[in-house]
Protein backbone atom coordinates (compact mmCIF):
# COMPACT_ATOMS: atom_id res chain seq x y z
CA UNK A 1 0.00 0.00 0.00
CA UNK A 2 1.44 3.27 -1.10
CA UNK A 3 2.30 5.09 1.80
CA UNK A 4 0.80 8.69 2.60
CA UNK A 5 2.75 11.74 3.12
CA UNK A 6 2.34 13.24 6.47
CA UNK A 7 2.44 17.04 7.18
CA UNK A 8 4.21 16.08 10.19
CA UNK A 9 6.99 18.68 10.93
CA UNK A 10 10.18 16.58 12.22
CA UNK A 11 12.69 18.59 14.88
CA UNK A 12 16.16 18.70 14.49
CA UNK A 13 17.06 17.73 18.06
CA UNK A 14 15.42 15.52 20.38
CA UNK A 15 12.07 15.40 20.95
CA UNK A 16 9.22 13.11 22.17
CA UNK A 17 6.74 12.26 19.57
CA UNK A 18 3.46 11.70 21.38
CA UNK A 19 -0.04 10.47 19.54
CA UNK A 20 -2.61 7.98 20.23
CA UNK A 21 -2.36 4.37 18.90
CA UNK A 22 -3.17 3.75 15.21
CA UNK A 23 -1.98 7.17 14.03
CA UNK A 24 0.53 6.16 12.07
CA UNK A 25 3.84 7.46 14.59
CA UNK A 26 5.82 4.42 13.86
CA UNK A 27 5.27 3.99 10.40
CA UNK A 28 6.28 7.59 9.80
CA UNK A 29 9.62 7.31 11.92
CA UNK A 30 9.92 3.79 10.59
CA UNK A 31 9.94 5.49 6.46
CA UNK A 32 11.80 8.85 7.62
CA UNK A 33 14.46 6.83 9.44
CA UNK A 34 15.49 3.56 7.68
CA UNK A 35 18.71 3.37 9.62
CA UNK A 36 17.93 4.39 13.12
CA UNK A 37 18.44 2.49 15.74
CA UNK A 38 14.83 1.32 16.64
CA UNK A 39 13.46 -0.17 20.20
CA UNK A 40 10.27 -1.32 20.04
CA UNK A 41 9.24 -1.21 23.82
CA UNK A 42 5.52 -3.42 23.26
CA UNK A 43 7.74 -6.48 22.12
CA UNK A 44 7.44 -8.05 25.58
CA UNK A 45 10.94 -9.06 25.46
CA UNK A 46 12.60 -5.74 24.71
CA UNK A 47 10.30 -4.56 27.11
CA UNK A 48 11.59 -7.26 29.38
CA UNK A 49 15.18 -6.16 29.12
CA UNK A 50 15.06 -2.82 29.59
CA UNK A 51 12.59 -2.66 32.84
CA UNK A 52 15.29 -4.82 34.26
CA UNK A 53 18.27 -3.00 32.95
CA UNK A 54 17.31 0.46 30.95
CA UNK A 55 21.39 1.00 31.18
CA UNK A 56 21.37 -1.69 28.44
CA UNK A 57 20.27 1.69 26.04
CA UNK A 58 23.58 3.37 26.83
CA UNK A 59 25.51 -0.14 25.81
CA UNK A 60 23.71 -0.31 22.34
CA UNK A 61 24.34 2.90 21.34
CA UNK A 62 27.94 2.72 22.07
CA UNK A 63 28.37 -0.62 20.45
CA UNK A 64 26.95 0.95 16.83
CA UNK A 65 27.38 4.53 14.93
CA UNK A 66 23.93 5.28 14.35
CA UNK A 67 23.44 8.77 15.46
CA UNK A 68 19.60 8.50 15.46
CA UNK A 69 17.75 6.48 17.82
CA UNK A 70 14.53 5.75 18.60
CA UNK A 71 12.76 4.59 21.68
CA UNK A 72 8.80 3.44 20.60
CA UNK A 73 6.08 3.53 23.25
CA UNK A 74 8.79 4.94 25.99
CA UNK A 75 5.89 4.92 28.27
CA UNK A 76 6.19 1.55 29.34
CA UNK A 77 9.73 1.98 30.60
CA UNK A 78 9.91 5.89 31.92
CA UNK A 79 13.02 4.46 33.48
CA UNK A 80 15.59 4.67 30.56
CA UNK A 81 15.00 8.65 30.71
CA UNK A 82 17.48 9.61 33.07
CA UNK A 83 19.46 7.22 30.50
CA UNK A 84 18.10 9.42 27.60
CA UNK A 85 18.93 12.26 29.51
CA UNK A 86 22.35 11.53 30.45
CA UNK A 87 23.18 10.58 26.47
CA UNK A 88 22.07 13.87 25.25
CA UNK A 89 24.44 15.57 28.30
CA UNK A 90 27.22 14.39 26.48
CA UNK A 91 27.18 16.19 23.85
CA UNK A 92 28.16 13.49 21.16
CA UNK A 93 25.66 14.62 18.49
CA UNK A 94 22.73 11.21 19.32
CA UNK A 95 18.75 13.02 17.98
CA UNK A 96 16.50 10.79 20.21
CA UNK A 97 12.65 10.47 18.90
CA UNK A 98 10.79 8.74 22.10
CA UNK A 99 7.31 8.17 20.84
CA UNK A 100 4.21 7.73 23.21
CA UNK A 101 0.35 7.18 23.36
CA UNK A 102 0.30 7.69 27.11
CA UNK A 103 1.44 10.76 28.82
CA UNK A 104 0.26 9.31 32.60
CA UNK A 105 3.42 7.46 33.22
CA UNK A 106 5.62 9.95 32.12
CA UNK A 107 3.59 12.78 33.87
CA UNK A 108 4.36 10.82 37.12
CA UNK A 109 8.24 10.08 36.54
CA UNK A 110 9.09 13.47 35.10
CA UNK A 111 8.68 14.43 31.22
CA UNK A 112 10.76 17.18 32.84
CA UNK A 113 13.94 14.65 33.46
CA UNK A 114 15.08 15.86 30.03
CA UNK A 115 15.60 19.62 31.32
CA UNK A 116 14.09 21.21 27.99
CA UNK A 117 16.53 19.58 25.53
CA UNK A 118 13.72 17.39 23.67
CA UNK A 119 10.70 19.51 22.53
CA UNK A 120 7.42 18.08 22.12
CA UNK A 121 5.48 17.09 19.28
CA UNK A 122 2.14 15.64 18.33
CA UNK A 123 0.62 13.22 15.72
CA UNK A 124 -2.37 13.31 14.70
CA UNK A 125 -5.27 11.35 12.59
CA UNK A 126 -5.09 11.71 8.97
CA UNK A 127 -5.96 15.02 7.57
CA UNK A 128 -8.45 15.32 4.37
CA UNK A 129 -5.40 17.14 2.33
CA UNK A 130 -3.14 14.61 3.14
CA UNK A 131 -5.36 11.71 1.46
CA UNK A 132 -6.12 14.31 -1.24
CA UNK A 133 -8.21 12.24 -4.49
CA UNK A 134 -8.48 9.23 -1.46
CA UNK A 135 -10.32 11.16 1.35
CA UNK A 136 -14.51 10.26 1.21
CA UNK A 137 -16.33 12.74 3.30
CA UNK A 138 -18.82 9.98 4.11
CA UNK A 139 -16.71 7.59 5.31
CA UNK A 140 -14.86 10.30 7.31
CA UNK A 141 -17.78 10.63 9.47
CA UNK A 142 -18.66 6.79 9.29
CA UNK A 143 -14.93 5.86 10.15
CA UNK A 144 -12.88 8.67 11.40
CA UNK A 145 -9.62 9.15 10.00
CA UNK A 146 -6.93 6.98 12.11
CA UNK A 147 -4.43 5.45 9.34
CA UNK A 148 -5.05 1.76 11.60
CA UNK A 149 -8.75 2.00 10.39
CA UNK A 150 -8.14 3.74 7.28
CA UNK A 151 -6.17 0.98 5.58
CA UNK A 152 -8.01 -1.50 7.12
CA UNK A 153 -10.27 -4.03 4.90
CA UNK A 154 -12.60 -4.08 7.59
CA UNK A 155 -12.43 -0.64 9.38
CA UNK A 156 -15.79 -1.64 11.50
CA UNK A 157 -13.76 -4.39 13.42
CA UNK A 158 -10.95 -2.62 14.22
CA UNK A 159 -13.14 0.40 15.23
CA UNK A 160 -14.81 -2.35 17.76
CA UNK A 161 -12.18 -3.52 18.91
CA UNK A 162 -9.92 0.10 19.40
CA UNK A 163 -11.52 1.02 22.86
CA UNK A 164 -11.14 -2.79 23.82
CA UNK A 165 -7.50 -2.82 23.28
CA UNK A 166 -7.02 0.63 25.50
CA UNK A 167 -8.99 -0.67 28.03
CA UNK A 168 -7.21 -4.41 28.62
CA UNK A 169 -3.66 -2.93 27.95
CA UNK A 170 -3.56 0.88 29.14
CA UNK A 171 -6.17 1.03 32.08
CA UNK A 172 -6.36 -2.81 33.24
CA UNK A 173 -3.33 -3.68 32.76
CA UNK A 174 -1.69 -0.08 34.34
CA UNK A 175 -3.98 -0.31 36.77
CA UNK A 176 -5.37 3.23 36.01
CA UNK A 177 -8.83 2.58 37.21
CA UNK A 178 -9.85 -0.18 39.94
CA UNK A 179 -13.19 -0.74 37.97
CA UNK A 180 -12.77 -1.38 34.45
CA UNK A 181 -16.81 -2.05 33.96
CA UNK A 182 -17.25 1.41 35.36
CA UNK A 183 -14.78 2.80 33.07
CA UNK A 184 -16.29 1.14 30.33
CA UNK A 185 -19.78 2.58 31.04
CA UNK A 186 -18.22 5.77 31.61
CA UNK A 187 -16.70 5.43 28.33
CA UNK A 188 -20.23 4.99 26.08
CA UNK A 189 -22.24 7.85 28.38
CA UNK A 190 -19.29 10.95 27.52
CA UNK A 191 -19.95 10.34 24.07
CA UNK A 192 -23.32 12.17 24.47
CA UNK A 193 -21.40 14.92 25.55
CA UNK A 194 -18.72 14.77 22.13
CA UNK A 195 -18.91 18.20 20.83
CA UNK A 196 -20.72 19.55 23.72
CA UNK A 197 -20.47 21.70 27.03
CA UNK A 198 -19.53 19.23 29.55
CA UNK A 199 -21.12 18.38 32.41
CA UNK A 200 -19.67 16.05 34.67
CA UNK A 201 -22.75 15.78 36.75
CA UNK A 202 -25.00 14.40 33.73
CA UNK A 203 -22.09 12.20 33.07
CA UNK A 204 -22.09 11.14 36.61
CA UNK A 205 -26.03 10.18 37.03
CA UNK A 206 -25.88 8.44 33.43
CA UNK A 207 -23.35 5.85 33.89
CA UNK A 208 -23.94 5.71 37.59
CA UNK A 209 -20.49 6.51 38.91
CA UNK A 210 -19.79 9.14 41.47
CA UNK A 211 -18.43 12.49 39.91
CA UNK A 212 -15.49 12.60 40.94
CA UNK A 213 -14.30 9.23 39.58
CA UNK A 214 -16.05 10.82 36.31
CA UNK A 215 -13.23 13.23 36.53
CA UNK A 216 -10.88 10.92 36.93
CA UNK A 217 -11.61 9.06 33.91
CA UNK A 218 -11.94 11.80 31.71
CA UNK A 219 -8.21 12.72 32.92
CA UNK A 220 -7.48 9.41 31.87
CA UNK A 221 -8.92 9.86 28.97
CA UNK A 222 -7.07 12.94 28.10
CA UNK A 223 -3.47 10.94 29.61
CA UNK A 224 -4.15 8.48 27.11
CA UNK A 225 -4.69 10.82 24.16
CA UNK A 226 -8.13 9.39 23.16
CA UNK A 227 -10.41 12.62 23.83
CA UNK A 228 -9.12 16.74 24.31
CA UNK A 229 -11.11 19.10 26.55
CA UNK A 230 -11.62 23.05 24.11
CA UNK A 231 -11.59 25.84 27.16
CA UNK A 232 -13.74 29.05 26.45
CA UNK A 233 -12.23 31.78 24.51
CA UNK A 234 -11.71 35.14 27.01
CA UNK A 235 -8.88 37.32 25.84
CA UNK A 236 -10.46 41.29 26.82
CA UNK A 237 -13.91 39.76 27.17
CA UNK A 238 -16.60 42.14 26.87
CA UNK A 239 -19.53 39.91 27.85
CA UNK A 240 -20.52 36.99 30.46
CA UNK A 241 -18.32 34.09 29.32
CA UNK A 242 -19.01 31.05 30.21
CA UNK A 243 -16.51 28.58 32.37
CA UNK A 244 -17.06 25.10 31.29
CA UNK A 245 -15.03 23.29 28.44
CA UNK A 246 -16.26 21.42 25.66
CA UNK A 247 -15.45 17.79 25.32
CA UNK A 248 -14.51 15.78 22.14
CA UNK A 249 -13.02 12.03 21.33
CA UNK A 250 -9.66 12.74 19.63
CA UNK A 251 -11.67 10.75 15.92
CA UNK A 252 -15.43 11.14 14.42
CA UNK A 253 -14.85 7.03 14.00
CA UNK A 254 -13.96 6.59 17.64
CA UNK A 255 -16.96 8.67 18.56
CA UNK A 256 -19.02 6.83 16.24
CA UNK A 257 -18.15 3.27 17.68
CA UNK A 258 -18.77 4.55 21.46
CA UNK A 259 -21.77 6.60 20.81
CA UNK A 260 -25.25 4.07 21.16
CA UNK A 261 -27.64 4.06 18.69
CA UNK A 262 -30.95 3.39 18.87
CA UNK A 263 -34.92 4.19 18.36
CA UNK A 264 -34.68 7.22 20.36
CA UNK A 265 -31.23 8.66 18.92
CA UNK A 266 -31.76 10.90 15.92
CA UNK A 267 -29.15 10.06 13.26
CA UNK A 268 -28.84 13.78 12.85
CA UNK A 269 -27.60 14.56 16.28
CA UNK A 270 -25.31 11.52 16.01
CA UNK A 271 -24.05 12.89 12.41
CA UNK A 272 -23.61 16.84 13.63
CA UNK A 273 -21.61 15.82 16.49
CA UNK A 274 -19.45 13.38 13.63
CA UNK A 275 -19.05 16.46 11.60
CA UNK A 276 -18.08 19.14 14.34
CA UNK A 277 -16.04 16.38 16.06
CA UNK A 278 -14.14 15.62 12.50
CA UNK A 279 -13.52 19.52 11.88
CA UNK A 280 -12.83 19.84 15.71
CA UNK A 281 -9.73 17.04 15.02
CA UNK A 282 -8.72 18.45 11.48
CA UNK A 283 -8.12 22.16 13.47
CA UNK A 284 -6.50 20.35 15.97
CA UNK A 285 -3.86 19.04 13.57
CA UNK A 286 -3.54 22.19 11.84
CA UNK A 287 -2.69 24.14 14.83
CA UNK A 288 0.26 21.36 16.13
CA UNK A 289 1.72 20.86 11.95
CA UNK A 290 1.35 24.76 11.46
CA UNK A 291 3.75 27.24 12.21
CA UNK A 292 1.38 30.11 12.57
CA UNK A 293 1.24 29.75 16.66
CA UNK A 294 -2.60 29.22 16.57
CA UNK A 295 -3.88 28.01 19.88
CA UNK A 296 -7.72 26.38 19.87
CA UNK A 297 -10.29 27.48 21.55
CA UNK A 298 -14.27 27.95 21.21
CA UNK A 299 -16.85 31.20 22.87
CA UNK A 300 -19.83 30.96 24.65
CA UNK A 301 -21.69 33.20 26.25
CA UNK A 302 -23.68 33.08 29.69
CA UNK A 303 -26.81 33.68 27.67
CA UNK A 304 -25.61 30.26 25.45
CA UNK A 305 -24.46 32.15 22.51
CA UNK A 306 -21.46 30.22 20.68
CA UNK A 307 -19.18 30.29 18.18
CA UNK A 308 -18.06 26.41 17.65
CA UNK A 309 -14.27 27.30 17.10
CA UNK A 310 -12.29 29.88 17.69
CA UNK A 311 -8.41 30.37 16.41
CA UNK A 312 -6.14 32.88 17.75
CA UNK A 313 -2.49 33.32 17.23
CA UNK A 314 0.32 35.89 16.12
CA UNK A 315 -1.37 36.12 12.50
CA UNK A 316 -5.41 37.10 14.44
CA UNK A 317 -8.48 35.60 15.30
CA UNK A 318 -10.51 33.45 12.99
CA UNK A 319 -14.34 32.26 14.15
CA UNK A 320 -15.60 29.05 12.89
CA UNK A 321 -19.39 27.72 13.19
CA UNK A 322 -19.74 24.14 11.67
CA UNK A 323 -23.52 23.60 10.60
CA UNK A 324 -24.04 20.11 8.73
CA UNK A 325 -27.28 21.64 6.61
CA UNK A 326 -26.80 23.14 3.73
CA UNK A 327 -29.80 25.28 4.30
CA UNK A 328 -28.66 28.26 6.58
CA UNK A 329 -30.87 30.45 8.70
CA UNK A 330 -30.57 33.45 9.92
CA UNK A 331 -30.44 32.09 13.86
CA UNK A 332 -27.87 29.70 12.71
CA UNK A 333 -25.60 32.75 12.57
CA UNK A 334 -25.80 34.98 15.43
CA UNK A 335 -22.91 33.22 17.18
CA UNK A 336 -20.45 34.96 14.51
CA UNK A 337 -22.36 37.69 14.72
CA UNK A 338 -22.21 38.49 18.36
CA UNK A 339 -18.72 37.44 17.99
CA UNK A 340 -17.46 40.10 15.40
CA UNK A 341 -19.48 43.03 17.94
CA UNK A 342 -16.91 42.05 20.44
CA UNK A 343 -13.90 40.67 18.04
CA UNK A 344 -14.10 43.10 15.05
CA UNK A 345 -10.97 42.28 13.77
CA UNK A 346 -12.43 38.36 13.76
CA UNK A 347 -12.07 36.43 10.11
CA UNK A 348 -15.71 34.67 10.05
CA UNK A 349 -15.87 31.03 8.52
CA UNK A 350 -19.16 29.05 8.14
CA UNK A 351 -18.33 25.69 7.30
CA UNK A 352 -21.95 24.25 5.59
CA UNK A 353 -22.96 21.21 4.23
CA UNK A 354 -23.66 22.94 0.61
CA UNK A 355 -21.70 22.61 -2.82
CA UNK A 356 -21.17 26.88 -2.91
CA UNK A 357 -18.22 28.84 -1.98
CA UNK A 358 -19.98 32.10 -0.68
CA UNK A 359 -19.17 35.66 1.37
CA UNK A 360 -22.25 37.38 3.06
CA UNK A 361 -22.24 40.19 5.20
CA UNK A 362 -18.56 39.79 5.85
CA UNK A 363 -19.15 35.71 6.67
CA UNK A 364 -17.46 33.48 3.87
CA UNK A 365 -19.44 30.14 3.69
CA UNK A 366 -17.15 27.31 2.75
CA UNK A 367 -18.54 23.70 1.43
CA UNK A 368 -16.64 21.12 4.20
CA UNK A 369 -15.74 18.83 2.07
CA UNK A 370 -13.68 21.42 -0.50
CA UNK A 371 -12.51 23.20 2.99
CA UNK A 372 -11.14 20.31 4.74
CA UNK A 373 -9.37 19.28 1.52
CA UNK A 374 -7.98 22.80 1.45
CA UNK A 375 -6.78 22.90 5.32
CA UNK A 376 -2.84 22.23 5.63
CA UNK A 377 -0.01 24.29 7.23
CA UNK A 378 0.59 27.41 5.84
CA UNK A 379 -3.17 27.91 4.93
CA UNK A 380 -4.32 31.34 4.03
CA UNK A 381 -7.82 32.55 6.26
CA UNK A 382 -9.15 35.14 3.38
Amino acid sequence: MELVRRFFPDALQSYFLFGPRGTGKSTWLKDRYPDALYIDLLLPDVFREFSARPERLSHLIEGQSRTTVIVDEVQKVPQVLPVVHQLIQKGKGLKFILTGSSARKLKRTGVDLLGGRAVLRTMHPFMASELGDGFDLKRALAEGMLPIVWRSPDPADVLRTYAALYLKEEVQMEGLTRNVGNFARFLESVSFSHGSVLNTSEVSRECQVPRKAVEGYIEILEDLLLAFRLTVFSKRAKRHIAQHPKFYYFDAGVFRSLRPGGPLDLPEEIAGAALEGLVAQHLRAFCAYDNGGYQMYFWRTKSGVEVDFVLYGPQGIIAIEVKRTALIRNSDLAGLKAFKEDYPQARLFLVYGGKEPLKIGGIRYVPVEDWLLKLKPGFEWK
